[in-house]
């Protein structure tokens, strides 16, 4: 996900000589009007910003635009004193007081053009980061509102690229691109209106010359465009093929696998050659054209100039200014056509956006009661629940009292961590309740219900940051005694402190400077640290070694200690202890009681822990 900004007036898809990209469509909208009408509601709060962006962009452009025609009465004055004085005229001379007021006045119209330019750039910047702001705020509290399942049905980048790539788009296009396009509408009228007073057929045969430009680089764009979209698709699958490679290089070498990979880079490398190489040569063919149909327009100008000269009917100084005009006349319609692109991409981007913030939240909280901190009694009653119209729990019924440990055994798919899911609320039940304390969780806060649980997952979670500062996240304000301790009860206290750094060893993204063991006793000593009433652990200890494994079972059993606490176990050996056993199979509590008692009834629960205690034993 790149955040780089994209090139402005390049050639197509952002390559190659200016102008090539007159013609290229980005990705489209699909409501453009819709989502344009959304995003310039953002800007409403700040339309008098705008307003002024727009009378400094005016003014910015008029004052440049007027320069070339003083100067061009410079040149005339210049001119007609020295030829003048070269045909011997009586009392001719070259006026330097008249051509020194004439570049004073030129001086002064730079500069306040500059100046104009200068407040329209900063005012626009206040105006796009403002906006961004907004927009970024708005889609942060969006995602603290979004049910669990719009998370589990859609990939990390995928929400990332709408929170950052997309509105960092929309940013750049207000940033750069709208003083832009104001700048060049305004400079096209303008000196079409400049080049008008000087002589409308040098005007005409400057203005056709733009659409001859068009007829002939169009078919040349159509080419180029099947070549940088080859480009980029195989630019993806080599950056695809690169990540995968390095990210799994130790399968690719335990399977000696690398001289297939090394192939397949070869040969997708020699693809992306080929298509970049046409895109380029093609789309270099463009500018080329453009400045021969561009020369071919200056020297009519400069031939039907010259007629008009000696017949008085310009000023040479005016051939001067018109020329300067033809040539700058290109590139704002260049520009605006580029710009006209951007925006297309740019409205597709909010529409991304959009789309997010337009999603199903969670079911709005109706809060009739409070809990504090929890006795610990669970209840599921009569608990129904399907992720589509299928149902996968019915009729749950189950009672757990304060202090009791729970293991929740059963295939994979049986509908164990929906359960947790369930008792966490995140997900709405189809029917039925579920109630702690005897209290509905749908008549309490999710943050209040939240807080009363502890929660140590398979996939482990840590931030970028210091061991401390990990463990820390646990509770608010902890000190440095109660961080400590909480690491001791986990077992984690000797390892961090053989550490160069200890408790200050700063973790990178993926904490892959500690082993995956080490990552999960940490994660436990949060928890510790957290001391919620009632517990859940989905497969705690699954990443750790046997004995450090009997380490954590220890710290686990003092923790769960006068807490109600849920244990989701592969291994049966770790919920032999467990208070009740629940074990599932396609979203039904099929059987329940504590392990010896399950064991004699010889049923599903006997099968699953017969087999592993034979597995382990022909292991």
């Amino acid at each position: 996900m790149s955040n780089q900004k994209r090139p402005q007036g390049g050639g197509p898809m952002g390559h190659g000589p200016g102008g090539g990209n007159m013609m290229m469509m980005g990705q489209k909208a699909k409501d453009f009007k819709g989502t344009l009408r959304r995003l310039l509601a953002y800007l409403q709060p700040r339309r008098n910003q705008l307003i002024a962006v727009f009378f400094a962009a005016i003014l910015s452009t008029v004052f440049m635009i007027v320069g070339p025609k003083i100067m061009g009465t410079a040149i005339t004055e210049l001119f007609e004193g020295a030829y003048g004085k070269f045909q011997g005229i009586p009392g001719a001379a070259i006026n330097f007081d008249k051509i020194s007021q004439i570049l004073l006045m030129l001086a002064g119209l730079y500069v306040f053009s500059s100046l104009f330019n200068y407040i329209q750039q900063y005012i626009m910047s206040s105006v796009a980061q403002k906006t961004v702001y907004d927009l970024r705020e708005d889609v942060n509290k969006k995602l603290e509102k979004l049910p669990l399942k719009y998370f589990d049905g859609r990939s990390n980048g995928e929400t990332l690229s709408r929170v950052t790539n997309d509105i960092d788009t929309i940013g750049s296009t207000l940033q750069q691109s709208l003083t832009q396009f104001i700048t060049s509408i305004v400079t096209i009228f303008g000196i079409i209106i400049m080049m008008l007073s000087i002589s409308p057929i040098l005007t005409l045969i400057s203005i056709v010359s733009l659409p001859i430009s068009i007829f002939v680089i169009r078919p040349i764009l159509k080419r180029s465009q099947k070549h940088f979209a080859d480009q980029q698709r195989t630019l993806g699958q080599l950056n695809g093929h690169i990540e995968e490679m390095y990210t799994g290089h130790q399968v690719v070498k335990a399977f000696g696998h690398e001289k297939k990979a090394g192939d397949q880079f070869d040969m997708v490398n020699e693809e992306l050659y080929e298509a970049g190489r046409k895109a380029q040569f093609i789309s270099g063919i463009i500018m080329p054209m453009m400045f021969f149909i561009g020369n071919l327009s200056y020297v009519l100008i400069s031939v039907v100039g010259g007629v008009l000269v000696t017949q008085r009917a310009i000023s040479i100084g005016d051939i001067q200014a018109f020329i300067t005009y033809s040539k700058q006349f290109t590139q704002p319609v260049t520009q605006t056509a580029n710009i006209a692109n951007i925006i297309q991409s740019t409205v597709a981007a909010a529409e991304r956006v959009f789309e997010l913030l337009d999603e199903e939240e969670e079911t709005k909280e109706i809060t009739t009661a409070s809990l504090t901190r929890a006795q610990g009694a669970v209840t599921f009653e009569h608990v129904d629940f399907g992720y589509g119209e299928d149902l996968l729990i019915k009729d749950m019924n189950i009672e757990v009292s304060p202090g009791q440990t729970v293991a929740i055994v059963g295939p994979t798919g049986a509908g164990k961590t929906t359960m947790i899911n369930l008792l966490m609320r995140f997900y709405e039940l189809n029917g039925g309740k579920i109630k702690i304390d005897g209290l509905d969780v749908r008549n309490m806060s999710r943050s209040d219900l939240r807080k009363n649980f502890g929660m140590v997952l398979q996939d482990t979670w840590l931030f970028n940051g210091t061991i401390k500062d990990n463990l820390a996240y646990g509770k608010s304000g902890a000190t440095d005694e109660e961080i400590f301790a909480a690491a001791r009860t986990a077992h984690a206290d000797h390892f961090i402190r053989t550490l160069p750094d200890g408790y200050e060893t700063v973790l990178n993204e993926e904490a892959s400077n500690i082993s995956q063991g080490q990552k999960q006793l940490l994660t436990i000593a949060r928890a510790v640290l957290a001391d919620p009433p009632i517990m859940i652990l989905d497969e705690a200890t699954s990443s750790v070694d046997t004995r450090t494994e009997v380490f954590i079972q220890q710290a686990m059993n003092r923790l769960m200690e006068g807490r109600t606490s849920f244990v989701i176990a592969h291994r049966l050996s770790t919920i032999k202890d467990a208070d009740l056993i629940l074990v599932m199979d396609q979203g039904k509590v099929i059987e329940q009681g504590t392990h010896s008692e399950l064991l004699k009834e010889n049923g599903f629960y006997a099968d699953l822990y017969n087999s592993q205690f034979s597995e382990k034993a022909a292991g």
